[in-house]
């Protein structure tokens, strides 16, 4: 034997709906948890039902004193449902107006755009004009790291690795001529320490850069030729 099919929310929503409309009388929630079981709807669910009947306009709740009571009445229903019916009229009449809108745009879009030999032939030259457009795009970005802005960004960067560089040598050389004169007794181990760490007697600044300019990059490497 199948088991036996539990109640949809929908279900559930018109059995909490027929307490109110059978006793047309105002319940706490305590009052139809106890109810709702005797409807096939388990207590435990009865919150959210009912809420989800206010949320929808076809139940009510109010608070009186320390108490929220609830309560939905056949007529407020039926006058719910008029006023759900007006509006969705009123959206399918908005609807209906937007199409013929759309419809109208799209015969005005259409106008010119008829099927020729003279539109084939001008599609036909705009596809060869895009292709060739892709084949020129795609040709300029092999040569994007020649390109002279790029080169003086790159020149710029150098520039600051460079003087960063040479400031942390300088660093370097303070901290060690403070470290000889407050630690003289460990100049031995220091000086290890300092090999381990590859810092050698060739350890200084690096030499300043050279004067480049764009200007006077060869033009081969700026046309991408070895």
């Amino acid at each position: 034997m199948s088991k036996k099919r539990g109640l949809s929310l929908e279900e559930k929503r018109e059995k909490i709906l027929q307490i109110f409309y059978d006793s047309q009388d105002f319940f706490l929630l305590k009052e139809l948890e106890k109810l709702g079981p005797k409807k096939g709807v388990i207590s435990q669910s009865v919150k959210d039902v009912v809420q989800s009947l206010v949320d929808d306009d076809l139940a009510f709740k109010d608070k009186i004193g320390t108490s929220v009571y609830f309560w939905s009445l056949p007529s407020c229903a039926g006058n719910q449902m008029k006023t759900v019916c007006r509006k969705l009229d009123s959206d399918l009449q908005s609807s209906k107006k937007r199409h013929a809108e759309l419809v109208d745009q799209c015969d005005a879009l259409k106008k010119g755009r008829e099927e020729s030999d003279e539109r084939e032939e001008a599609l036909a030259e705009l596809k060869t004009i895009e292709m060739k457009y892709n084949e020129l795009k795609e040709e300029m970005e092999k040569y994007a790291d020649n390109d002279p802005a790029a080169v003086q960004a790159m020149k710029e960067a150098i520039e600051v690795a460079h003087a960063a560089a040479n400031r942390w040598t300088d660093n370097f050389f303070t901290l060690r001529q403070w470290c000889s004169n407050n630690f003289p007794q460990a100049k031995e181990q220091l000086e290890n320490m300092y090999q381990e760490a590859g810092i050698t007697d060739e350890f200084d600044y690096l030499e300043p850069l050279p004067v480049i300019s764009v200007d006077a990059v060869p033009d081969q490497m700026l046309e991408g030729a070895p």
